[in-house]
């Protein structure tokens, strides 16, 4: 359950008061959610604390309340202490223009993460160096097929191989 432990409230104070913390302590998960205003200026003072390496980035669809949540998981591989710990720093954006400043300069190990939920989810990282198509074939380009509204518009029985899952 999360929680505002003596840890999270030591990561607030830190991050000076734009971002709500809270943690899991048994799963060792500290969610940083944040504004998306002050995304590029927490990622910053996260990696200056020893959070250096970005793990993944993903992002959480809402369709009904018309926004998604933008999530980049970081944790260390310098810091002893912090690498048991997995930051969730989480930012809400409009469904309606899914945009949101991208952290490659922070955390480059977050280059293909973002490119991919850009292109599963339509997700716009400014700043991003490179969001080229990375996983879909051509006709799914710019379809999103990880948001939950979305419908795929026939099963395409050559992506099977022959002794795989039929369709």
């Amino acid at each position: 359950m999360l929680a505002e432990t003596p840890h999270a409230q030591k990561l607030g104070l830190a991050l000076g008061g734009s971002a709500s913390v809270t943690e899991d302590q048994k799963a060792g998960l500290i969610e940083v959610r944040v504004e998306p205003k002050f995304l590029m200026d927490v990622s910053k003072k996260l990696k200056e604390l020893g959070f250096d390496h970005c793990v993944s980035v993903t992002a959480v669809d809402y369709p009904r309340e018309n926004y998604m949540d933008v999530i980049w998981h970081v944790s260390s591989y310098s810091n002893e202490e912090l690498g048991n710990k997995l930051v969730s720093l989480t930012v809400r954006i409009s469904r309606d223009e899914p945009r949101v400043g991208s952290l490659v300069g922070v955390w480059e190990s977050s280059l293909f993460s973002e490119r991919e939920t850009h292109e599963m989810f339509g997700v716009e990282f400014e700043g991003h160096p490179d969001l080229r198509p990375l996983l879909l074939p051509e006709e799914l380009l710019g379809k999103w097929p990880l948001r939950k509204d979305f419908i795929l518009p026939k099963r395409r029985s050559d992506l099977f191989r022959k002794g795989g899952a039929q369709p």
